[in-house]
């Protein structure tokens, strides 16, 4: 019971040891000296919050904002003090802002609770008490044997203890965790591997020993004791026998395997970052603010309490004749009185913090939020997946974006590799309809015929089909799995034949074989078998020479049929054309770089005839070097060399990694945007730099830096100093940089502030061979950085969730490979070409919307609280307040809170349609503009001079006219003073509210209905609200001074003249500079805002959901309305017109620029 409090409050019992023992099937020793080891359980938590812990800690992340603590003090202040205003003018909007702020972030974390149930509650099968027994995923314990099935993900960490297949391998696919999405080889230890069947497995006595959890998915250390027959056989066990938590069983009928890591203890959950409250630049500047407006309440109140005690230093006005003190004010201790009235002066200013601001902020966040699942720009069809929001708080962080990284696999790509063109012999060849032609020649042989292939032409072809690492799975119709080679003569043994790779390119090469007549069958180990053109050929396998990074290429060799031995080899065009001594060398280089041109992946094959005596000392070199115990690595990298030489070149290969739609745009866009693209990668670096030149993310006139396989610091140190001098030198053209993993490590050792003075200088930057913990260090590197740019990480697999959560924005891709990055990311979309209209077009809405929010609610708050200063000089400092307390607490509730939230919500500039068409506008909000100290320090200015005009204008307008002091009649002098005290503030208040809304209506340029109603709604509710408030006796009020005050104010014409002159003097200047602005300085956005004026909004229907009357489609009414477009503009493309999308923040789109003329106007019914 004790554990799980701990873990659910977040502490995880520590280790004791640095290793670990596992006793499978815990099978625990039955001495008296073992003590069990705790592990934690196989849950896997995402979430932020737990039951016990979600009201402190959430309480904790709240008052962490100035505003709330703020507005804490101040409660408690008036709980404490005698002040001029009810302790609930305080607490209850606090109360408010808490409350909802958590039940919205309450929200959010219990969608991340149940899309964790999900994957705790999978069912799995694991072996209990001698029988296979389904329990769920959150139930294996450390020790469990596990049957996993093929296609299925493996549940935990698991020690390989055997498969469907003899020799004890399976195959498996990363791609959730890596980005790789070819197969690799697992294997079991031979004394295990015979344990096939449950009872063999209850009966297995075994241990193993191994390190602790670490995040590195490529390191394993461990072994294994297997007691048979009384004898102890210790094996050694690596990352071949280690099968990770998310990747997935392929190829392979079912495994079982040993949990050894589970839970937050396996590797891809260690791969995980701690998930931290993130925090949006606009909410940093809010708080900033707050603290400034913070510093001009402590001086006015300050201010406020020496001149009170400077006033009152005469004796006529330190105890008047109408307010004597009693004999306890008189003794009691003047700092204490000092500091009461310091207080009383704190809370009748403190409204200048708009603890309103937060509210408002909370809901224009949650409420916009809506708008990106609902845009049907961003909705995959062929998925059926919508935009989805997992948490609200960065809507603004959208459009500050100035890095974006970007996983590879499946975030740029599909993950599919296909075929595209060849070089045989010097000539190119295309494929057309499955069959192999020249360039430029027609395929003109009848469909089914056997097309006559040459020499060179079936040499190669063979060559394709043979030199590769590819394994076959069958689907039989009696869901067996036997021997290849049977069921290829059969016939109908099985229904379809599937490959597996451990690259991508072999599996599209193999394919393409197959399509051309030449079919690979399988390989059983020992023979690998084709098929060319429905004649079998059986091939004996010799030897792979396997792919490294160093030789860069791959090589089999084989006895062909006729008994002659051949070496087949693919590789790099720099790792192949050096060693070949005949061949159309010079053609097949020029095609080589046609080839990659075109953004092609490229393969060079070759081969190598033996005679026997070659053979015969290839064999003998290889068996020597294969069993060598010391300087195995370097000795076999010898005999490769010398056995891949005196090649003779067949020619290469072009294959083409599909990108996803629109990437090569969607990139080009962010790059005019002025956002920089990184790619973070886990794959190879010919693929990686092969997909960036094919996605446009480097240029083909890009001068490509490299800094890779570097070996030590000092290399790392010298090679980074060359680049930044050829930087220095080549200053004009663009650079793209190219680091892997290893040499990433040693650059963010020691040489940190040089690789990032590197890395800015680039216009892009690939970092392949990546781990998932170096991709969020990267992320962390360029956050942290002396500029703090704004950064968005974006990918699909497991292997991304760390920079998902170490960026300023996350956003996870639905793809293939899971939903770890969903579930952890702060948006998800179904493909990379939809973030270009969700930072273009919803970034650029969400912060110009979020940041005129807050700069206009601390210009109506200084507007509120200013003239309460000044009116003090007036009443002696005897903290006497202006507005009555109802219109106080009202203010930012009710007369000025709608409009406000209604133009956060639909306020737009630039309408979509051009925002996506000029990208370079997302430059006119960067580096937080719109929240900059400057345009901060305007706004406070233009509060306080409205503020100023508002009080001393009704005051000398005012002045002695004895009509605004009680319509004309001569009163005695008390009642007089309070009648005009309150008539003064509400007239000072009437023109407030005036003022502040139509201020916010001079700067909206989107005028909705909804905008209207809230508008001029705000202004006739606050006349309404007053004439019934003071018009009326209510009984449960103690005292109604504002009782007929409203109604006399009104029916004086002097108050009517004195509300229009000061609105008009307050909002003629901000018309008269906006106009001016506007013609001598426009900004990008203005200019884009006056061509569309001048065009006409009809790009309107790009957005415009069109929803015909009942019973009719709505597409057949977009064609008609653009058909009517076209002949008034000319300009309105029949496929934009004929689209039905959906974007809410437009669908009130009402301004069209142009009038329909008498002849025009029956086109809508055409």
């Amino acid at each position: 019971m004790l554990r799980w409090i701990r873990q659910q409050l977040g502490f995880d019992p520590p280790h004791q040891s640095d290793t670990r023992t596992v006793y499978i099937a815990n099978r625990f020793p039955q001495h008296g000296h073992y003590v069990p080891q705790r592990f934690a359980d196989n849950r896997i938590i995402s979430s932020k919050y737990t039951i016990w812990n979600f009201v402190p800690k959430n309480l904790f992340e709240q008052f962490r904002r100035i505003a709330n603590f703020y507005f804490l003090i101040i409660f408690l202040v008036q709980l404490m003090i005698d002040t001029p205003t009810s302790p609930v003018t305080s607490g209850l909007p606090l109360f408010f802002v808490i409350t909802v702020t958590a039940i919205k972030q309450g929200y959010e974390d219990w969608l991340r609770h149940k899309a964790d149930n999900e994957v705790n509650g999978a069912p799995v099968f694991v072996v209990r008490s001698g029988s296979l027994v389904q329990t769920r995923s959150k139930n294996i314990r450390v020790g469990d044997i596990v049957r996993v099935a093929k296609d299925e993900t493996f549940p935990a960490d698991l020690v390989l203890l055997s498969s469907d297949r003899a020799e004890g391998t399976c195959h498996i696919t990363t791609a959730s965790l890596d980005g790789e999405t070819n197969l690799k080889t697992h294997f079991a230890v031979p004394e295990t591997a015979v344990s096939q069947s449950v009872s063999r497995l209850e009966a297995l006595q075994a241990v193993v020993e191994c390190q602790q959890p670490e995040a590195d998915l490529y390191r394993f250390v461990g072994r294994i004791t297997v007691t048979q027959q009384g004898e102890e056989i210790v094996r050694p066990l690596g990352p071949e026998n280690l099968l990770l938590r998310g990747a997935r069983l392929k190829n392979t009928k079912e495994i079982f395997g040993v949990a050894v890591y589970t839970g937050m203890e396996s590797k891809m959950a260690l791969n995980y970052k701690c998930k931290s409250q993130k925090r949006s630049a606009v909410e940093k500047s809010m708080n900033t603010f707050l603290i400034i407006y913070l510093g001009i309440l402590l001086f006015e109140a300050i201010l406020s309490t020496i001149l009170k005690y400077a006033w009152q230093a005469e004796d006529r006005w330190n105890e008047p004749f109408y307010n004597q003190k009693t004999e306890q004010e008189r003794n009691s201790s003047q700092i204490l009185k000092f500091i009461s009235d310091f207080l009383a002066f704190l809370v009748l200013y403190n409204f200048i913090i708009p603890i309103s601001l937060y509210v408002t902020v909370e809901m224009q966040k949650f409420l916009g939020s809506f708008f990106i699942g609902w845009d049907l720009d961003l909705y995959h069809e062929e998925s059926d997946q919508k935009a989805q929001v997992n948490t609200s708080d960065l809507n603004e962080e959208l459009g500050q974006v100035e890095y974006v990284f970007t996983d590879k696999t499946g975030t740029l790509t599909e993950n599919e590799m296909q075929f595209r063109e060849c070089s045989i012999n010097g000539i190119k060849y295309q494929e057309i309809n499955g069959k192999l032609v020249p360039e430029g020649v027609m395929d003109d042989l009848p469909d089914g015929s056997i097309p006559c292939l040459i020499r060179e032409e079936e040499l190669f072809l063979k060559a394709v089909s043979l030199c590769h690492t590819v394994q076959i799975s069958y689907d039989q119709i009696d869901g067996g799995f036997g021997d290849p080679f049977s069921l290829s003569h059969t016939g109908n043994g099985f229904t379809q034949m599937e490959y597996f790779a451990s690259s991508p390119d072999e599996k599209a090469l193999v394919e393409a074989t197959k399509r051309m007549g030449v079919t690979f069958i399988g390989n059983n180990g020992e023979h690998m078998e084709i098929k060319t053109f429905g004649k079998s050929e059986r091939y004996k396998l010799l030897h792979v020479l396997e792919f490294d990074a160093d030789r860069r290429r791959m090589s089999v060799i084989l006895e062909t049929p006729s008994g002659e031995k051949v070496l087949f080899t693919k590789g790099a065009e720099s790792a192949i054309l050096p060693y070949t001594k005949s061949g159309e060398l010079e053609k097949t280089r020029v095609h080589v770089d046609e080839f990659a041109l075109k953004g092609l992946r490229t393969l060079v094959v070759a081969c190598r005839h033996f005679s026997a005596e070659e053979y015969r000392e290839v064999d003998r070199r290889l068996h020597e070097a294969r069993t060598a115990l010391q300087q195995r690595e370097e000795r076999l990298a010898d005999v490769f060399s010398f056995i891949e030489q005196d090649l003779e070149l067949l020619g290469a290969t072009g294959v083409e990694d599909k990108l996803q739609d629109k990437v090569q745009e969607t990139i080009e866009a962010l790059r005019l945007a002025g956002i920089k693209v990184w790619v973070l990668t886990g794959d190879k670096h010919e693929t990686a730099v092969s997909v960036s030149l094919s996605c446009g993310h480097f240029h083909r006139t890009m001068n490509i830096l490299e800094l890779v396989q570097q070996k030590s610091d000092n290399e790392c140190a010298e090679q980074l100093r060359r680049l930044a001098r050829r930087i220095k030198e080549d200053h004009v053209i663009q650079h793209g940089l190219v680091v892997d993993g290893a040499s990433l490590s040693l650059a963010l050792r020691e040489h940190e502030k040089l690789f990032m003075e590197v890395c800015k200088n680039c216009s892009a930057v690939l970092c392949c061979r990546m781990a998932p913990l170096q991709k969020a260090k990267v992320v962390r590197l360029l956050k942290t950085s002396p500029e703090k740019p704004i950064t968005l990480a974006i990918g699909d697999g497991a292997n991304d969730v760390s920079m998902i959560q170490e960026a300023h924005v996350g956003i996870g891709i639905m793809g293939k490979e899971g939903r770890q990055a969903v579930r952890n990311s702060d948006y998800a979309i179904a493909r990379f070409k939809f973030l270009a209209k969700l930072l273009l077009v919803h970034g650029h809405f969400y912060y110009i919307r979020i940041a005129t929010l807050v700069q206009y609610f601390f210009y109506k708050n200084v507007c509120f609280i200013t003239p309460q200063f000044l009116y003090q000089f007036f009443c002696l400092f005897s903290q006497q307040t202006l507005y009555d307390g109802v219109y106080l607490t009202l203010y930012n509730i009710c007369f000025t809170s709608l409009p406000i939230l209604v133009y956060s919500l639909f306020e737009q500039l630039v309408h979509p349609h051009v925002l996506q068409s000029k990208p370079a506008l997302y430059r006119d909000i960067s580096k937080n503009g719109m929240l900059s100290f400057k345009t901060f320090i305007y706004w406070t200015l233009l509060g306080f001079c409205h503020a100023f005009v508002f009080f001393f204008g009704s005051y000398i307008l005012m002045g002695e006219d004895t009509t605004l002091m009680g319509n004309g009649q001569i009163l005695r002098a008390n009642r007089q003073l309070m009648f005009g005290n309150w008539t003064f503030g509400t007239l000072v208040f009437t023109v407030m509210v005036i003022t502040v809304t139509l201020k916010l209506a001079l700067e909206t340029h989107f005028w909705t209905w909804m905008n209207h109603f809230v508008t001029w709604g705000s202004i006739a509710f606050y006349f309404i609200f007053s004439l019934f408030y003071g018009g009326i006796i209510w009984p449960f009020l103690h005292t109604q001074d504002m009782y007929f005050v409203f109604v006399q104010l009104l029916s004086s014409g002097s108050a009517w003249f004195a509300i229009i002159i000061i609105v008009t003097g307050c909002l003629f200047p901000d018309v008269l500079k906006k106009v001016l602005y506007r013609h001598l300085q426009p900004t990008n956005t203005q200019k884009s805002q006056l061509v569309e004026t001048q065009q006409g909004s009809v790009s309107c229907l790009d957005s415009l959901c069109c929803v015909g009357p009942e019973g009719e489609e709505g597409p057949g009414v977009c064609v008609r309305l653009a058909r009517l477009v076209e002949r008034l503009m000319g300009r309105c493309a029949p496929p934009r017109a004929d689209r039905c999308d959906l974007s809410l923040s437009s669908l009130c789109c009402h301004r069209i620029g142009y009038k329909l003329e008498r002849d025009e106007a029956p086109a809508l019914r055409d």
